[in-house]
């Protein structure tokens, strides 16, 4: 939630630092909310472009971490957990 509240915040102070040029005015003129909204939609598609190469990365990154430890790799990519150990009981 931090990153994408990050990312957001970026991005209205981008957008609004290029295209709001009059701050004399309460509302937006037309140009500048045709600005807003394409900077805003190019900014988004930019976003969803590299989320989906993240996530295409990620399951080769964790294989390739947990080789590097010389755990098996679980079917999720995570490193398989170990069995818990027996906790002794107490007398």
């Amino acid at each position: 939630l931090r990153d994408f509240l990050l990312v957001y915040n970026r991005m209205t102070e981008l957008c609004f630092r290029h295209c709001v040029c009059n701050l004399n005015y309460r509302l937006l003129t037309g140009r500048e909310e045709s600005c807003l909204d394409s900077c805003a939609a190019r900014l988004v598609r930019a976003n969803h472009r590299l989320m989906g190469a993240y996530v295409g990365l990620v399951p080769a990154m964790l294989q390739r971490r947990a080789a590097e430890y010389g755990a098996p790799a679980g079917p999720s990519g995570l490193p398989a957990a170990s069995e818990p150990s027996p906790v002794p009981a107490e007398s």
